[in-house]
């Protein structure tokens, strides 16, 4: 079979997933439509916004699908018109098995992660969190466990000490698209070997990667400094690890914070106590030293270098965080 004769359904919504898509698109594969989340209210105003793959599908022409439930009895009969031969997924939904299970050469998935490790929504986040050193990307099967089907292809890239979340991003973003179009064209050719999750054997236990929530950004001052800096790392630029600064008064100041240095010491000062000298540098004590915050966001400002805060906001030594 020839690419331009293999139908493709192609399901994502966020921009990690228009890479791959495009890729397909250019290389003039036969996608027969492109299934994404339902539009949505965004900002003050509540202007409709539409995903990126959908802002994508729509400059090519491609037919497009937005099922609010993924079981409805609509939306399937349009998925078996369309004869898929293939479905590929990058970023989007748990799938019921009436629609991965419904292409005669199945579906499959692109997961931001060295499976069997770091199943779950938040692969990225979490391994910069954990303070790993490799992460990589992974094509695999579906099957009703999520995340845990036969691996198809599988590639490995270092984390760097000054990478974050947003610069591992961009990076498996352009390499999953690569790895997506080698998938399609393995599979085309029947040259695969799926491998059994279960079958590999790992020296470490498989830690997951749930969703992250407003709560998992928050700062525990009590960690050390290389956790903190970690955890800032694995949630920058977005959604970023936040705390609050509470003044000499109580006044409370929501802060998110972007770019820190750990520096180890020993002190005998409260872990969430605050060191500046009010006019270049931001020192927060923690249990083994302290977290110098290099680049930071008040509520309702905007994102600046610490020295640039400090002009306009009076910082002191009488503050401290939460």
């Amino acid at each position: 079979m020839e690419k331009q004769d293999l139908r493709i359904i192609y399901m994502g919504t966020p921009d990690f997933a228009v890479e791959s898509l495009k890729r397909l698109v250019e290389g003039g594969y036969n996608v027969v439509a492109v299934i994404t989340m339902p539009d949505k209210p965004a900002g003050r105003g509540h202007k409709i916004q539409y995903s990126p793959v959908k802002e994508y599908a729509l400059s090519r022409g491609l037919p497009i699908l937005q099922p609010e439930k993924l079981k409805d009895e609509c939306f399937i009969e349009q998925l078996r018109e369309l004869h898929a031969d293939l479905q590929i997924v990058v970023a989007f939904r748990m799938l019921p098995e009436i629609v991965w299970n419904m292409p005669r050469l199945g579906t499959f998935n692109l997961h931001a992660s060295l499976l069997p490790q770091y199943r779950g929504a938040a692969p990225l986040n979490w391994a910069i969190i954990n303070g790993d050193t490799e992460t990589g990307i992974t094509t695999f099967f579906l099957k009703h466990e999520i995340d845990t089907g036969e691996i198809i292809q599988q590639r490995r890239i270092p984390i760097l000490p000054e990478d974050n979340v947003g610069t591992i991003h961009d990076k498996l973003m352009t390499l999953g698209a690569d790895m997506v179009v080698e998938t399609v064209d393995a599979i085309i050719s029947g040259n695969i070997t799926p491998i059994d999750q279960a079958s590999i054997q790992t020296n470490e236990p498989l830690r997951p990667a749930p969703k992250i929530f407003k709560e998992t950004c928050h700062i525990d001052w009590k960690k050390t400094s290389e956790q903190i800096h970690n955890l800032v790392r694995g949630l920058s630029p977005y959604p970023a690890a936040w705390c609050e600064w509470i003044s000499p008064d109580n006044n409370r100041f929501g802060v998110k914070i972007y770019r820190t240095t750990p520096l180890p010491s020993k002190h005998n000062y409260a872990p969430g106590s605050i060191h500046t000298d009010g006019k270049n540098h931001i020192d927060i004590a923690c249990t083994d030293g302290f977290i110098r915050i290099e680049e930071l966001q008040l509520a309702g400002k905007k994102r600046m270098a610490a020295p640039d805060l400090l002009r306009g906001f009076h910082l002191n030594d009488e503050f401290r965080c939460e």
